[in-house]
């Protein structure tokens, strides 16, 4: 495409935080910035400056410490704000806090039409509340809390009464089996673990109480289980479980007071996220207090545009990190909005009518959504006023260039598409969108602020514009994480700085663009192989996603004789059918869009796609059924019961 899908009006550039920011930085510092594209050169090369600037700008309640706020050696060795300390939960709180205390802080509506709104008022009183129960219960700093939970109020509201305390929250979403959150929740131990007495998905009631049961012996070091009513079963629910009680009950002998909260160090440990887990024992991977706070607000106000007063919704559970990422967002004085359920209960319209009623300025989302909203042919713009609309952010796998178009064509001409890139290692991004710079199909803007990301082919070895090699950080950034729950650094340093040894490798395929974007094309790990030519998954599906009658797709490379052969595995349409005549014309599509080595040696139909719980293609689960190996964590997948489709390549 010669021309950008999209640019921003002068009047938008000039109405933005970035603009806003680079002025005050003016004023401040006397640095002359003009534009994103400055900012990010500046940022990154002035990075104890930047960070700092944020600080300021933005106001974050805390002891900022002394100078140096940018201390040590190496990626491995520098720390941010070594003096400083801080509360996060404060800070979302207050930062930003509207003059009205009767103003929305969230907006609730689940698949089964329960709705709920919260003042910033009421978000206060539940913390309050829940600040003071979990004290009863003896947690405090350094703690683990466990949630278990719907994407509710209810669950921001424990994690914030839990952060304010200076304990460490960490949590998965219900639909979660037994093992996986074993695999989770035992090797971290926490002391209270917040739940619920079901969840609603895809028109159907489902109820956990035998599945909190089979947990319950596993995690020891639950003392208290505390159960939100979803269902109108959480008395009973908690009734048959020892040290259980109801959310309501657990509040109950509180009265709402004025807000305590425990400011802790820059690196003390605030969240606990997971690995999916689909290649061994999920890792836990710990985040800082500061760190946190600080990239999200950098995300949140300079890439994504969000003042105060505006209505930020993500469609994620509590089991994927843009879950912890979306309700950073009071932190701006903004709403967040929530929802709970399936996307397309009762039809694929129904996020869009939540958005047109609810006047959503931000509507995110994953890459998967968006295609599967286009293959259902639905237009939301014909049938929305999505007038308040002025982002959409689009994760979890590369959004390719017919997920632009759609969006350009049938959602809104007129918005700002952010695909944004980064991971459960980081809670934030690598690279992500400018809302003051063109959009290009198929390409994500740029790096981040003050992110070194770069492309490699080799150590020290920059890729050219449009040369594929590994996503890399090569300087540090404070959203790093402190390291893995448990580990003595052997398996953090193996997971990310192996490869490219002082260097953040991502394990993601990835090129820069000629207009200094980046296209992520598939897990490193999952990167095919033929004849000894790298080849990234995202193409292929690229060509594939084209054919309406194929539902759903997965590719892998099956090792044959010492080479790779690429096996490409569909799942049809209701209604088609994987003829000669249709694999022929994907063939061929292929072999046009991509390369005669993207051609798959043999297309198989199988009945569905395994997915892990954030909706991302588990290529390698596949890879390892096709091999004939075991899969390291069926727990890790949403549909593990799609991989019994699948053959054993290898067994003749």
């Amino acid at each position: 495409m010669s021309q950008p899908i999209w640019t921003p009006s002068p009047d938008r550039i000039e109405g933005s935080e970035i603009i806003r920011f680079c002025r005050w930085l003016e004023d401040r510092l006397g640095v002359t910035l003009t534009s994103g594209a400055e900012l990010r050169d500046w940022s990154i090369a002035e990075r104890e400056a930047f960070w700092s600037a944020i600080w300021d700008f933005y106001g974050v309640i805390g002891e900022k410490g002394p100078a140096p706020y940018l201390a040590g050696d190496g990626m491995l060795g520098e720390r941010f704000f070594p003096g400083a300390k801080l509360n996060f939960a404060e800070n979302l709180l207050r930062m930003e806090r509207p003059g009205d205390p009767g103003a929305e802080a969230i907006v609730f509506r689940g698949e089964d039409k329960a709705a709920m709104r919260w003042s910033w008022a009421e978000l206060e009183a539940h913390v309050s509340k829940l600040q003071q129960a979990l004290a009863a219960a003896g947690v405090g700093p350094g703690d683990r809390v466990a949630g278990l939970l719907p994407n509710r109020p209810e669950s921001i509201a424990a994690m914030l009464a839990v952060t304010s305390l200076g304990a460490t929250w960490s949590s998965a979403s219900p639909d979660f089996g037994t093992r996986a959150v074993l695999d989770r929740f035992a090797q971290i131990e926490p002391k209270v673990l917040f739940t619920t007495d079901g969840y609603w998905y895809n028109g159907k009631r489902i109820e956990v109480a035998s599945k909190l049961a089979e947990i319950q012996p596993g995690l020891p070091s639950v003392t208290r289980m505390v159960v939100i009513d979803y269902l109108g079963q959480a008395e009973s629910v908690a009734a048959g479980l020892a040290g259980a009680i109801s959310f309501d009950a657990f509040e109950a002998p509180f009265e709402p007071a004025e807000l305590a909260f425990t400011r802790m160090p820059f690196d003390h440990p605030l969240y606990i996220l997971f690995s999916s887990g689909t290649t061994g024992a999920p890792k836990c991977i710990v985040h800082r207090n500061g760190g946190v706070l600080l990239q999200h607000v950098k995300e949140l106000a300079l890439h994504g545009d969000i003042k105060p007063g505006d209505r930020v919704f993500y469609f994620t559970t509590l089991g994927w990190m843009m879950w912890n990422w979306l309700v950073s967002a009071p932190a701006r004085g903004a709403t967040v909005m929530l929802y709970d359920g399936s996307p397309f209960a009762p039809g694929p319209e129904a996020l869009w009518d939540y958005a047109e009623a609810e006047r959503f300025t931000h509507f995110g989302t994953s890459a998967k959504y968006l295609d599967s909203l286009r293959k259902s042919g639905l237009a939301p713009r014909a049938g929305h006023d999505l007038t308040a609309l002025r982002a959409i952010f689009s994760t979890g796998s590369p959004l390719l260039e017919h997920g632009f178009e759609y969006v350009y064509r049938e959602v809104k001409p007129d918005v700002h598409l952010a695909s944004i890139s980064g991971g459960t290692d980081i809670v934030s991004c690598f690279v992500l969108g400018d809302p003051t710079a063109p959009v290009w199909s198929g390409e994500i803007q740029g790096a981040g602020f003050a992110m070194a990301a770069d492309v490699w082919t080799a150590p020290d070895t920059p890729a050219k514009p449009g040369e594929k090699g590994e996503l890399v950080c090569t300087k540090a950034f404070p959203s790093m994480p402190l390291g893995f729950w448990g580990d003595d650094g052997s398996r953090y340093h193996k997971a990310y700085f192996d490869l490219f040894p002082g260097v953040w490798c991502q394990g993601d395929y990835a090129e820069r663009t000629e207009h200094g974007g980046f296209i992520i094309h598939g897990r490193s790990d999952a990167t095919l192989n033929p004849g000894g030519v790298r080849i990234g998954t995202a193409e292929i599906y690229a060509e594939v996603e084209k054919f309406p009658e194929i539902r759903e797709s997965v590719v892998i490379g099956h090792e044959v004789d010492g080479d790779q052969r690429v096996v490409l595995f569909v799942a049809m349409a209701a209604g088609a059918a994987l003829t000669d005549a249709l694999k022929a014309r994907v063939k061929a599509a292929i072999r046009a869009g991509s390369s005669p080595r993207h051609v798959p040696a043999e297309i198989l139909e199988v009945p569905d796609i395994p997915r892990t719980k954030s909706g991302k293609i588990s290529e390698l689960a596949v890879k390892d059924v096709v091999h004939g190996r075991q899969v390291k964590n069926v727990g890790a997948l949403d549909n593990p019961e799609a991989l019994d489709h699948f053959p054993n390549l290898t067994s003749g």
